[in-house]
């Protein structure tokens, strides 16, 4: 090996994080299959292409596309929900961030599962957050009407959809775009109806309130799809539609077309020169441990991400246990929040402290940080790998429940973009402090290591079998075997739950990375972030206070 070459890892064993990265690498391909390969040919038989082929043919050449949500519901319905039937994302059109959302009429006809809400409104939360255009490609047959009592009614049900609509359109200036590629129906004609621009395609769109089954049940009627809602009878009789195109291709080059006419200028923030990172990103492969309790060098990981690997640290000195800092990423200033996960030798021959754990001079820290970053307007980066709060006498005295308290006003009322990255772990109060979900940050990722919950496995077993644990140790005896198998129950299902597929799954993260994907992922993310120069506050961003004239 010459001077300065890198061992090659498929040579080397096979570390923690390879693993989990090939095991995400085989799950992600299968879920991108969607409804298999007989799905995809009858799609083109019918002269359409596949969701992901509409999306390809939409975003600009050779650029990223930044996909929300692609493992939501993998491990739900027996497989048969693969991606819950919609792909949604960030993508460039005409040079610029666009949020996409793409029904996948492989997997039941694109039906509508429960998911697949959660995942349209994900998209649209981005897109008013953001103050970006929004896409939607509709080829949907609706309801997936066994599964309705978690799709129609509720606070967060399909009506949500819709409210975001009006939303955007009347108070946030959001555009919206809907191209009508297969079939609408029913509720799900909203959708374009409240959208700026509707596209049709020929022979292939039907848009609706009831197809020619129900319009027959109800009335009595006979009529076809075309005569219906076909796209020619919404674009010269009923006036619905505005456009219509001969097929997919035509359709997605005038949304292009579109996108490039709307008046656009640049994000506010602070650009620098792009630099490489300090570390060739692969490097994460070897630097996080065999086992996620173990030490690791995070200012070495961060080398991996930041521009040139440089970070100017704050406090350096001071409650080192949080990092705080800021660098660039492609060129975007942000500010940096991470866990150093190893032993801190303690200030002035004081007791050494966890790393990964909270306490209270370093909450204190993160909190005048945050502040300082929110009055420069710098985004923030949260890299976590937080066990949680520290606890004990000494801190509870030390007043660490307001100095928590103090951390987490100042992460959730900051105005500037946030974006997560999940490492190892994700536990406790310390996972809300560092952004948590329910703090809506604008972006939330996770390397496949991510260990997202309350507790571990292990903190789990003592907490439920505590007493039973000790007066064992206390007689020198074994747990007999209907106690044992109780025991690794709770850890087998604590160690399920606590995957990074899991959350994943759930919508709890918007997408599980690898090292190699995290720096252009979220650099795209601060890039989309910073097109909104107000509050970064609630799922609209910050309404503006008045809305204007009404739109035509």
């Amino acid at each position: 090996m010459g001077a300065g070459a890198k061992p090659d890892r498929r040579l080397a064993p096979v570390s923690r994080l390879e693993a989990a990265v090939r095991e995400l690498e085989e799950l992600r391909a299968r879920v991108r299959e969607g409804g298999g390969a007989d799905k995809v040919a009858r799609q083109h038989k019918q002269g359409k292409l596949t969701a992901r082929e509409r999306i390809a043919l939409l975003l600009d050449p050779r650029s990223r596309f930044l996909e929300i949500g692609l493992l939501v519901a993998f491990d739900r319905y027996d497989g048969q929900a693969p991606a819950a039937g919609v792909v949604t994302g960030v993508g460039t059109v005409q040079g610029r961030p666009v949020v996409v959302v793409a029904n996948d009429a492989t997997v039941k006809a694109g039906s509508w599962w429960p998911e697949t809400i959660t995942k349209m409104l994900r998209a649209q939360e981005i897109a008013m957050r953001s103050r970006v255009p929004i896409v939607y490609l509709v080829d949907s047959a609706g309801v997936n009407l066994p599964y309705q009592g978690g799709v129609f009614p509720g606070q967060y049900g399909a009506a949500r959809i819709f409210y975001y609509n009006s939303i955007m359109r009347h108070y946030l200036r959001v555009p919206q775009i809907a191209a009508v590629m297969g079939p609408c129906i029913a509720g799900g004609a909203y959708l374009p109806a409240l959208s700026d621009a509707i596209l049709m395609v020929e022979g292939s769109s039907f848009m609706g309130l009831g197809g020619p089954n129900l319009v027959k049940g109800a009335t009595g009627q006979t009529v076809g799809s075309e005569e219906l809602g076909g796209a020619w009878v919404h674009n010269a009789v009923s006036g619905v539609a505005h456009f219509r195109f001969p097929d997919d291709r035509s359709c997605l080059a005038r949304i292009r077309e579109l996108i490039g006419e709307l008046p656009y200028a640049p994000p506010p923030g602070r650009f620098g020169e792009v630099k490489a990172p300090g570390r060739d990103p692969a490097d994460a492969y070897a630097l996080l441990p065999p086992d996620h309790r173990q030490p690791y060098d995070m200012h070495a990981v961060l080398e991996t991400l930041l521009d040139g690997g440089r970070l100017d640290e704050f406090q350096q000195d001071y409650a080192a246990e949080m990092i705080c800092g800021t660098g660039r990423i492609g060129g975007i200033a942000v500010a940096v929040i991470a866990n150093a996960r190893k032993a801190i030798k303690g200030a002035a021959g004081g007791a050494p402290r966890f790393g990964g754990i909270v306490y209270t001079e370093s909450a204190e820290k993160v909190a005048f940080f945050i502040d300082t970053a929110n009055r420069h307007g710098t985004p923030l980066l949260f890299i976590q790998d937080v066990s949680g709060f520290m606890v004990g006498p000494e801190a509870e005295q030390s007043g660490i429940i307001r100095a928590g308290a103090r951390f987490v006003e100042a992460m959730a009322t900051a105005a500037v973009p946030k974006v997560v990255l999940t490492l190892n772990h994700a536990s406790g109060a310390g996972y809300y402090a560092m952004a948590g979900q329910g703090f809506d940050p604008d972006f939330i990722f996770s390397w496949p290591t991510g260990r997202m919950g309350v507790m571990e496995g292990e903190s789990a077993v003592n907490a439920l079998f505590g007493p039973q644990l000790e007066e064992l140790r206390r007689t020198g005896a074994e747990p007999d075997p209907e106690l044992q198998a109780r025991l690794d129950a709770v850890r087998a299902d604590y160690e399920h739950q606590l995957d990074a597929r899991f959350a994943a799954a759930r919508g709890f993260v918007d997408a599980v990375i690898t090292p190699e994907e995290t720096r252009p992922s979220i650099e795209l993310a601060i890039r989309t972030a910073l097109h909104n120069p107000g509050a970064h506050l609630g799922p609209f961003g910050g309404l503006p206070a008045d809305p204007g004239p009404p739109r035509p």
